[in-house]
C-alpha cells in the first residue's frame, strides 16, 4: 500500500496529521474503494513545510503549477482559498498518477479539537492516525455529496454498535 511510505515519513517527522475522507472510512471498518489519500494537516508554516519537503523526498511532486513550499504560506494559502475557492492542495506520483495525496486547505472541523479526539490504528509497527468517528461524519455531513451520505449513513451504524 502506496500509503505506508508516506505515514513512516509523516511519523518520522512528528507531523500533526489525521487521515480523513475514503480512507479513514476504510479504517473504521468500512469497505468502501478509494483512490486518494485525504489529509488534515496543523497549518502551522513549520508543520506544512515538514509536509511538503516529505512528499517531495518521497517524488510526490504539486498538481498546481506553483511553489509547493508556498502551502506552508498563510498569506498565499488564503489567496488560493478566496480567489481561486481551492479546497484541496493536490500533490501525485508522476510514475504512479493515481496515487494522490489531498492536502485539505479549507476544512469544516477544527485541527486541534479533531486531533484531541483522533483514534490511533496500528498496522504491525506503524501507527496511524485517523479522524474520529464522529468528526468523520460531521466533515462529510458538509460535503453531502451522495458517497459522504452513504458513509454516513454506515458511520452512525457504527457509532451505535460500539454503544
Amino acid at each position: 500500500m502506496f500509503y505506508e511510505d508516506i505515514f513512516r515519513e509523516f511519523n518520522k517527522r512528528k507531523i500533526k496529521y489525521l487521515i480523513v475522507g475514503g480512507l479513514a472510512v476504510n479504517l473504521h471498518g468500512i469497505p468502501r474503494l478509494t483512490q486518494d489519500l485525504d489529509l488534515l494537516v496543523e497549518m502551522k508554516s513549520s508543520n506544512l513545510s515538514k509536509l511538503v519537503r516529505s512528499l517531495l523526498s518521497l517524488g510526490y511532486k504539486p498538481r498546481p503549477p506553483v511553489n509547493p513550499m508556498d502551502l506552508a504560506n498563510p498569506r498565499v494559502r488564503e489567496k488560493w482559498i478566496k480567489k481561486k475557492n481551492m479546497k484541496v492542495f493536490t500533490f501525485f506520483h508522476p510514475k504512479i498518477p493515481a496515487q494522490e495525496v489531498d492536502v485539505l486547505v479549507f476544512s469544516p472541523v477544527n485541527f486541534e479539537n479533531a486531533y484531541k479526539n483522533r483514534q490511533v490504528k496500528k498496522a504491525d509497527d506503524l501507527k496511524i492516525p485517523v479522524v474520529s468517528i464522529s468528526d468523520l461524519i460531521k466533515m462529510k455531513e458538509k460535503l453531502g455529496r451522495k458517497t459522504d451520505i452513504s458513509d454516513v449513513r454506515m458511520l452512525k451504524l457504527i457509532l451505535r454498535t460500539e454503544k
